[in-house]
Formats: C-alpha cells, structure tokens, sequence
C-alpha cells in the first residue's frame, strides 16, 4: 500500500479560537486591565492585618541581604516569555516598594519585598547562590574540579545569563557536578543552559530515586489541565502593579522560556547517604513524599550547612496545590523535617531552594520546628475535627494555627494556607465526599446556576440582592451567589461586572500570593475572555525527549473519545527503529491498551519513526509532511489513521474557568 502522512495523533493542540463570550467595558477608576479600586471594607480588612502580626522584625530582610556580592540593578533576561520577549524580568518588580497599597494584604506585600531581594550571594565559605533570577535559587558549591550546580532554575535562557553572571564575579570555572534536589520542574528545567556539550557528556548528575519517572509523568499525563489552571495559580496574564500580580509568596513568579533535563547517574535512594562529591563531603537526605514524590535534601559536614531544597520554606507550602497535583501527606512531611532536624542538629547554617538562609544553630532549630509543627498541626486538628463529622469547609473555616505558629512569618500562607491545606489533608483521608446525601451528585454548574436564578427570583432580583451584599463587604458570599448567575447567563455582563469586581476586593484581601492571582485571573477573564493561545509544548522538548515513551501512550489513552471509540475494534504499531522498539496499541471495549513487543502483523496501520520525529511531531515543532518528505515517517494505511485520529481529541491549553 501506498505510504501517505497524517498528524500524529499525540500533537497538542496550542491555539484556540475565542469562545464568543462577550468583552466587558472597562468601568471609571479600573486600570488598564480593568482591576476596579479597593473598597473600604479592603481598606479596613488590610488595615487590620498591620495590627496583628510583628512587622516591626526586620531580622528577616537583614539575613535576605546577607552575603550580597553583587547584583543587576535592570535583571532582565531575553527569551520567550508570557508577557513580552522576556523569560525572567525581575526589572518590572521595582514597583514593590515603601508601604502596602490599600489594593495589597500588608503581609503579603512584606513577602513580595523580601523575595525581590535578588543578586550573588555568598552563603559561606564556598557556597554562594544566585536568588531572584528564577522562582527557585541556584546553588553554586566550589569542588575540586569545578563548581556543584544545585537546582539550575526553570529555563535554560535564565541559568545560562545567572551562570555567566556568577562566572563574571567568581571567575569562570566548568561545571563537574549537577545536583536536582526533587522532580519539580523550576529546579531542573535551565540545566542544559549551564553546559557546554562536553560538560554534558560528563557531568555527575545526582537526583532522587525516581526523579525522572515524577519529573515527566506528571506533566505528560495531566499537564494539558495543570498548565491551564497554573495560569491561574501564578497570574501569568495579570499585569505587574498594586491591583495586579506582586509576588507567588514563594518567589516572584516561574521563569518562561525552554525548558530540559537529564538522566541522572547517582540516585539518592537511602538515608543517610553519604558521599564525596567533586572532593566536598556530602550527607544525603532522601525524602520521598513530602513536597515532591521524589526529594532530597543534603548536609555539608566540613561547613554544617544544611539545604532543606523544597521540604523546607520561609512560609508555608502546599498540601495541595492550586494548579491540581496529588495530595500530597503531611505527616510523613512533618516528619522527614523532624528526622533532618535531628540528624543535622550541629547545623550553623541554613539555605534551601527557595528563600534566603539562616546563620546559627538556635535560630535554625528554631525554624526547623515551626515548619515541622505548621504542618503536623494542620494534619492532626483537621482529624480531630473531621472525628467529631465537621466537612472539609467548616474544618478550613474554623481551623486557626496556635498564636506561637500564627505570629511566625515563616509559617504564614503566603504560598498554601490553612484553609485548602486543611482539605487537603482530610481529602487524603476521605477523599472528595464529606457524608452529606446533597453532595453526592449535585447538578452541573450550569442546570444549578438556573435552578438558582430562577428560585431567587430572575436575574434581576439575585443582581440586586447581590449588589446589596457587595456594598456590606460580603464578597465571599456574592461570589458563590453571583457564579450561578454567571453559569446560567454568561452574557449577562452586569453579573460579571459585579463578580469581577467582587474578584478584585478578595485577591486584594489575600495574604497568599496563589490565592490573589486566582482571584485576580478570574476577574480578568470575566472582563476580556479566555486567552486565545495556550502553551507552546516545543519550548518542552528537551524535558519531553527524556520522557518514558510509555507515558506517551498512556496520554494518548486519556485522548482517546469514549463515545466514538465505543463499538470498535483497533490495532496500530508503533515502530521506533532507533530504539529498536515496537509499541502495539490496541483499542477495545472503548479503552486504548499498549505494550512493549513485536509488531502485530495483523495491526489495521503501522507507523514508523525515530523517537526524535515523533517528539517532535507531538509538541508541532516539526509537521508530519516535513517528516514524511524527510524520510523520517511512514504510514502504511492512511484510512486506518484517520479512523483512529477520529477517536482522539487534542488537549485545549485554554478552556474556560469563570465562563461555561
């Protein structure tokens, strides 16, 4: 049969066009994104927040400025970025300064500061780290041989100008050792930008046991949805300003631009793990199952420094996190801190992958407790309260952390917060049901959204009654009324004018920086509508190059349209040459099923490509008739593909959140 060519069915989809919703105008006194003035009652509720917690402590702003051996004061890094030609630009940042505009919670505006704290720093003798060029620090360790790179930041674009920046103030030295402490993606994705491509072909790369399964799978599999919400999460489409995006709590935002990895050749499987590394002792720390499934922290003996990588903060993190992840156990977090606490109690010095350090053993002990005992006490009060039957909304309502935990800034929920970490923890539990019969199969949001429009009234009634609440500061209330109306008519652009600006007074209200841009996102997607593009997955390719091809297929399982599947029949090879590797798909029952072995020579198409085509092919960097025409892919049945292309759908990077 004649070779013919069609999309490869695992291509993402990165544009969409608009869903015809209509724009709303900007009201009188909004910015230019439409973000309205903060009310009075955002005023006081701000007000209030300067009364309650210690902010005449500036010991935390002298430790961020301790060490400081050089900085650019215009940090702006050329790449492909969400909001102009920038992957990092911590430049547009300069506004956060003086005191909290009414439009931002004090204590998150404090947070905001001291995360744009940013240069070259000299953490002790030997140690030094590059913070503020990325949402993560880099770690720079002085071996024998040359430097040990911890986490090298998000992109490629932003470590290879932070390297040359460390380089240009520490003198130029090759990089012997790589070191990723957990599986997340700001902490490995600049690594080929800090390597020559002989460095690459020796490097030490010390990782986790099962960073690279965690690293790929979770993006592969659930990525389409995670990189949608994550919009959300982080603002990327909210602009830098007092009614804008200030800051995650954890560092100013993730870095953009391309995005790597590598295999690792020394797994940290075991605690402790000891190990001389470029000449420099090292005590490893394995640490599965706390903020990363796979995570390791480390100790230098010679020095007493200990890196806390991600399992430690200067706030509190996530249970759950915003984006959508696995929940992730509080317990077991709790008590890896506590088992590094002791194991590494001589520690005069304190650095992780996030934040600033900590100089002196009573003050890291210290801390280390506030952060063991912030999450152990969420776990083991949200039990208490479940056991007596209060549901995950009234345990998130009631629970309050004891004052010695609440007053420490390093405990406060500028990144997770009591109130979802508290349902994270009973949702590990108990899952997603709270044991009332109502909640056991509600109506969709929109069939709900007119049962309660119409039971309140009409439209007209539930604006008023709305607008009524908004004035009393009861936003929380007008935006859980006010989405039905929106669900049920979402042209009605009075309805989203008030819930935007009900969005706008409860992302000014947030202390943490996640919640704000939730808030903040929605109202400006109920102003201007869903973005048109979605994610590039090409700038991924260096990352999804290292990707067990058997995730590649579970993805194309979760594609695969039940309803049209349903009633047929399929069998398509998958041959990779290179690989000397055939992956047999088969479809049945309206479920697709793959596996490892010979070609079934009764297969309805077999296609035929290098595993760099078919990368390349699935994330559009390279068309299939290019393929084709290159030699690099054949089709023997061109039907039989269209059929089987007609049962999948592609991922849309840029669905509707606010809006039906």
């Amino acid at each position: 049969m004649k070779k013919a060519i069609i999309p490869l069915v695992l291509g993402l989809s990165v544009a969409i066009s608009g869903c015809g919703y209509k724009k709303l105008t900007i009201e009188a006194g909004a910015d230019a994104q439409g973000h309205t003035a903060p009310t009075q009652a955002t005023i006081d509720a701000n007000a209030k927040v300067l009364e309650e917690l210690p902010f005449e402590n500036m010991e935390d702003f002298e430790q961020a400025k301790r060490g400081l051996i050089a900085r650019e004061s215009d940090l702006r890094i050329k790449g492909p970025g969400i909001q102009g030609d920038y992957s990092w630009n911590q430049a547009e940042y300069d506004f956060v300064k003086g005191d909290a505009p009414a439009s931002v919670n004090p204590s998150l505006w404090r947070q905001a500061k001291l995360n744009g704290i940013h240069g070259l720093f000299k953490v002790t003798e030997g140690v030094y780290q590059l913070r503020g060029y990325d949402l993560s620090n880099m770690t720079i360790i002085e071996g024998d041989k040359g430097w040990i790179l911890v986490d090298p930041l998000t992109s490629e674009e932003n470590a290879r100008h932070g390297l040359a920046f460390a380089r240009k103030h520490l003198g130029t030295k090759p990089i012997s050792t790589i070191i990723f402490t957990h599986s997340h993606g700001d902490h490995f994705g600049g690594v080929l930008g800090t390597l020559t491509a002989e460095e690459k072909k020796t490097v030490t790369v010390i990782a986790p046991e099962g960073f690279i399964e965690e690293s790929t799978s979770e993006n592969i599999l659930a990525g389409p949805t995670m990189i949608r919400r994550l919009g959300y999460m982080y603002g990327g489409r909210l602009a830098r300003t007092e009614r804008g995006h200030v800051d995650t709590g954890l560092g100013k935002h993730p870095g953009m631009g391309t995005v790597g990895i590598l295999q690792p050749n020394v797994i940290i499987a075991k605690t402790p793990q000891p190990m001389k590394v470029d000449g420099v002792d090292f005590v490893f720390h394995n640490a599965p199952g706390t903020e990363a499934p796979a995570e390791l922290m480390f100790y230098l003996p010679k020095l007493k420094a200990f890196c806390g990588a991600e399992v430690t903060s200067r706030n509190m993190h996530n249970l759950y996190t915003l984006r959508g992840a696995k929940v992730r156990d509080a317990l077991a977090w709790s008590n890896a801190i506590e088992k590094a606490r002791m194991t590494f109690a001589d520690a005069d010095i304190y650095f992780a992958s996030h934040h600033w350090p900590i100089w002196g053993q009573e003050k890291i002990q210290d801390f280390l407790k506030t952060q063991r005992d912030t999450y152990k006490y969420i776990h083991d009060q949200t039990l208490h309260l479940a056991h007596s039957g209060a549901t995950p909304i009234e345990i998130a309502e009631k629970l309050k952390l004891p004052e010695s935990l609440r007053t420490t800034f390093s405990s406060r929920g500028y990144y997770g917060t009591v109130s979802h970490n508290s349902k994270a923890v009973y949702q590990g539990y108990y899952g997603w049901f709270d044991g009332n019969p109502a909640n056991l199969n509600p109506l969709t949001p929109v069939d709900a959204g007119k049962e309660y429009v119409e039971f309140m009234g009409g439209a007209e009634a539930l604006l008023a009654k709305a607008a009524q609440s908004f004035e009393e500061g009861k936003y929380r209330w007008v935006a859980q009324v006010l989405t039905h109306l929106v669900f049920a008519e979402p042209n009605n652009t009075e309805a989203r004018s008030l819930l935007a600006r009900t969005y706008d007074q409860l992302g000014y209200q947030s202390e943490s920086g996640p919640w704000r841009d939730v808030y903040l996102t929605g109202a400006y997607e109920l102003r201007h509508n869903r973005p048109e593009k979605g994610f590039d997955p090409a700038n991924a390719k260096g990352m999804l190059m290292h990707a067990p091809l058997e995730r590649y297929f579970d993805a194309l399982a979760v594609r695969l349209d039940g309803e049209a599947a349903d009633g047929e029949n399929m069998t398509i090879n998958f041959t990779f040459p290179d690989l000397n590797r055939t992956h047999v798909v088969t479809i049945e029952n309206a479920v697709l099923h793959h596996y490892i072995g010979e070609p079934d020579p009764n297969a309805d198409a077999t296609i035929t490509q290098d595993h760099e085509t078919f990368v390349d092919i699935a994330v559009k960097k390279v068309k299939p008739l290019e393929a084709m025409m290159a030699g690099k892919l054949e089709v023997d049945n061109l039907l039989a593909m269209r059929k089987f292309k007609g049962m999948t759908s592609d991922p849309d990077f840029t669905f509707d959140i606010v809006l039906p």
